[in-house]
């Protein structure tokens, strides 16, 4: 079985070209540099929008 829906992976490509095209930013306003943290934001998108993602774990939550 699948952990991520299509609407999950639809979200993390379009954060990923966002980030290439320079016009990804964090929730501080930086610009986002990294592959990981443009996938991280993706992935938060597309919970927030009820995508089919796995929760973060507890221990990761800050």
């Amino acid at each position: 079985m699948a952990k991520y829906g299509k609407a999950a992976s639809t979200r993390v490509a379009s954060a990923v070209r966002r980030m290439k095209k320079g016009t990804l930013t964090s929730g501080s306003g930086d610009t986002v540099t990294s592959r990981k943290q443009a996938v991280a934001i993706g992935l938060s998108e597309a919970r927030e929008k009820g995508a089919k993602v796995p929760s973060r774990k507890a221990s990761k939550k800050r």
